[in-house]
């Protein structure tokens, strides 16, 4: 084994079991085994995807990756960091320096799983936040049940949402990433599906046939990658169960109107502002003043430093391409575990039990300068950089996007501008396109319904 898989090498104390791989004809599944744990990730097991992937890589008879959790509850509810708060609050800068450590190894896989060259699918069944989302949120093929729960809950804990999460996030749509990065709102099912973390949603009872289903798929030599994604995106479609008939798009219509107002100022201190607007607004409708309300006591108890970080997170990110969100994230990381607020954090919120408030430094807003922020995002001069394992594969945004996920805003923004249709026309004119695909009608009458009008001949117009 080279140099550069050295870090890969099993560990004295690496659990043997704790990540189970199999093989069915082409398909090779990685399934996390620490249900006990809601399969919540460490190094032992980040030692053993690695490789196997790299393997996998290689193998001309490994055609489709799929990745799950074991147990009812959890694709993979984090990464790890009670122990990480542990060490470091017994061991100090050893512990710092072991923190980092993983973080970087964590953030070698993610970085592989997002420029993976062979098709690569997670099964979100159950709750998948922190490292649980590294590990499949930059997957082309993103499967959510009826038991999806999507969380960045990094603020709540004095830490800021990494594992690709200054690339994903900002890249939803409108200021959805900002909203869901600060607050660590959680998307239940089908909810997932909605907002864009998830690609396909079926339930989670025929996970299994699906599985021994995709085993049966024989691609051409010369099937690209595109070509072999659109092939599993038509098999996946053929275990269509439908969607829930009672759970329309929840961040919608008025409330994704002021999620988008409130989240896109550039400092935590408007959106507080903005928000207090809402809440205080005679004109506002009920469900708008309650929402404010609550979403001001989320950030109320979030830490202050995460917050700002994180907001000039989401900023920078929109512009980072993939190798550089993970060696910046990397640096970030490394800032916050020699920053009080990740211990103090984790141990109020995870270790100690029951949860206690956690005591941040310093607790308001109004404490934490602009140099502070601008302390995580500074590279020291000879500070070691991230070696990723992957060169060459990297991109400014999600190549497979726009062919297998749900229609987004500019995706439908084209269609209304380009072809003067009615609603209806507009709405099958996009299901069409999308191959019949479940979620489509929903998602444009959502969109057409908060950003579009009708004229006076009946056809649909766009607002701006």
């Amino acid at each position: 084994m080279s140099d550069m898989y050295a870090d890969f090498k099993e560990q004295p104390g690496d659990d043997p079991d704790d990540v189970l791989f199999n093989t069915l004809y082409g398909v090779r599944t990685i399934q996390l085994n620490r249900p006990k744990k809601y399969n919540a990730l460490n190094g032992s097991m980040i030692r053993k995807i690695i490789p196997r992937l790299k393997e996998y890589q290689k193998s001309a008879l490994a055609s489709i990756i799929i990745i799950g959790g074991a147990g009812p509850k959890a694709f993979c509810a984090g990464g790890d960091v009670s122990q990480l708060a542990k060490d470091i609050a017994e061991n100090g800068e050893t512990g710092q320096a072991t923190s980092k450590s993983y973080f970087g190894l964590e953030y070698k896989l993610d970085h592989l799983i997002a420029t993976y060259p062979k098709p690569y699918i997670a099964y979100l069944d159950g709750i998948t936040m922190g490292g649980g989302v590294g590990l499949s949120v930059h997957a082309p093929i993103r499967i959510a049940t009826e038991n999806t729960n999507f969380a960045m809950p990094e603020t709540g804990i004095g830490f800021f949402p990494d594992v690709g999460g200054s690339f994903f996030l900002p890249r939803l749509e409108g200021f959805l990433g900002t909203y869901l990065a600060l607050t660590s709102e959680s998307l239940k099912g089908v909810q997932a599906l909605y907002a864009g973390v998830a690609t396909h949603y079926i339930d989670s009872s025929v996970l299994s046939n699906l599985t021994a289903r995709l085993a049966e798929l024989v691609f051409k030599d010369y099937d690209n990658l595109h070509t072999r994604l659109r092939i599993i995106d038509r098999t996946i479609e053929e275990f269509n169960t439908g969607l829930p008939h009672d759970e329309p798009p929840h961040l919608a219509g008025n409330l994704r109107l002021a999620i988008d107002y409130c989240f896109h100022y550039d400092t935590v201190e408007q959106i507080v502002s903005a928000l207090e607007k809402e809440r205080d607004s005679p004109k506002a409708p009920s469900q708008i003043k309650e929402w404010a309300k609550k979403t001001l006591e989320k950030l109320g108890e979030k830490s202050p430093t995460s917050l700002k970080v994180t907001l000039r997170q989401m900023r920078l990110g929109a512009r980072w391409n993939t190798a550089e969100t993970f060696n910046r994230e990397y640096h970030i990381a490394a800032k916050f575990m020699r920053h009080p607020d990740f211990v103090n954090g984790v141990s109020a919120r995870l270790i100690h039990k029951p949860a206690t408030k956690a005591r941040w430094e310093p607790d308001t807003l109004e404490g934490v300068s602009n140099d502070d922020v601008e302390n995580f995002f500074k590279i020291e001069e000879g500070e070691d950089s991230l070696d990723l394992l992957t060169q060459g594969l990297d991109y400014d945004r999600y190549p497979f996007e726009q062919d297998l996920g749900l229609p987004r805003e500019e995706h439908v923004e084209e269609v209304v501008k380009a072809k003067a249709l009615g609603r209806k026309r507009i709405i099958s004119t996009m299901v069409e396109a999308k191959e019949g695909k479940i979620g489509v009608s929903e998602k444009v009458e959502e969109i057409l319904g908060r950003r579009a009008g009708i004229d006076g001949e009946g056809k649909v117009v766009w607002k701006n």
